[in-house]
C-alpha cells in the first residue's frame, strides 16, 4: 500500500471521513485522546505526540464484528498481550467506531507502529478489497470491517492469524482501559463485558469475572499456547 506525503497533494482524500474501528485500548476515549492530541495515557509507559489534527471524534458508537478478538505478543508499554482481530475466526468482537478523518486514522496508524504522524495513507486498496498491506508489523494490516451510515469502517491488526502465534495475557492496566472503552460506549453492561473479556484467547484461563469484575484466575495451566 503507498503513503502519501503530507502537504496538499492528495485532493483533499485527508478530510474524507472513516469510520476507525477500535476494539483494543481505543476503545477508551481518554486513551485514544493521546493519539489525537497527544499525551501518556494511565498505566502506559510511554506517551504519544497526536495527530496533525488532535480534534476528537465527531461521534463514537458501540458496534458487533464477525471475527474474534485475541492477545498476543507482549507490549513494552503495558508489559502485557495487545489485543488483535481475526475477522476470519468464529465469534463476536465488542468495538466502537470513532467517526474521524482520513488524516487522523493515518497519523494513528503511525503511532500505533512507533511511528512519526505526518503522512496520509492511501486506502484504495483497502475500500476495494476489504484488506490492505502496510507493511509486516502487528498493527500494519487493515481490515473494512463494514460501512455505517455509508462511512467505510476500518480497522488495524496484525498480518497473521489467530491459531498463527501463542496467545498472552493482557496486563491489567491495558485491561482497564478496555472495560472502560466498551462501558463508555453505552451498549453492554459490566457483566457482559467482563464476560465477553473472559472468554477471549489470551485472557481466558488468566481472568475470571465475577458480578461483572475482572479478577486474576487462579495461578495454573490455561489455554495460552
Amino acid at each position: 500500500m503507498q503513503q502519501r506525503s503530507s502537504g496538499g497533494q492528495n485532493g483533499g482524500v485527508g478530510e474524507q471521513p472513516v469510520w476507525y474501528t477500535a476494539y483494543g485500548s481505543n476503545t477508551h476515549a481518554a486513551r485514544l485522546a493521546c493519539y489525537l492530541a497527544g499525551g501518556r495515557p494511565a498505566g502506559a509507559t510511554r506517551g504519544y505526540p497526536g495527530c496533525r489534527d488532535g480534534s476528537p471524534p465527531r461521534r463514537s458508537v458501540p458496534v458487533e464484528l464477525p471475527g474474534t478478538v485475541y492477545f498476543a505478543t507482549r507490549s513494552p508499554v503495558w508489559g502485557g498481550g495487545r489485543a488483535f482481530y481475526d475477522p476470519a475466526a468464529p465469534g463476536g468482537a465488542l468495538a466502537r467506531a470513532h467517526l474521524i478523518t482520513a488524516e487522523q486514522f493515518s497519523d494513528i496508524a503511525a503511532q500505533e507502529m512507533y511511528g512519526e504522524p505526518g503522512t496520509d495513507l492511501d486506502l484504495t486498496e483497502v475500500l476495494a478489497t476489504g484488506r490492505g498491506t502496510l507493511g509486516p508489523g502487528r498493527y500494519q494490516t487493515l481490515v473494512r470491517a463494514g460501512t455505517l451510515e455509508g462511512i467505510p469502517m476500518i480497522t488495524l491488526t496484525a498480518p497473521w492469524a489467530l491459531a498463527d502465534v501463542p496467545w498472552t495475557a493482557p496486563s491489567a492496566g491495558y485491561l482497564a482501559h478496555l472495560v472502560a472503552g466498551l462501558r463508555e460506549a453505552g451498549a453492554w453492561d459490566d457483566a457482559t463485558i467482563a464476560d465477553y473479556l473472559c472468554r477471549c484467547p489470551g485472557v481466558a484461563g488468566h481472568w475470571t469475572a465475577a458480578e461483572g469484575v475482572l479478577s486474576p484466575a487462579t495461578p495454573g495451566p490455561g489455554p495460552t499456547r
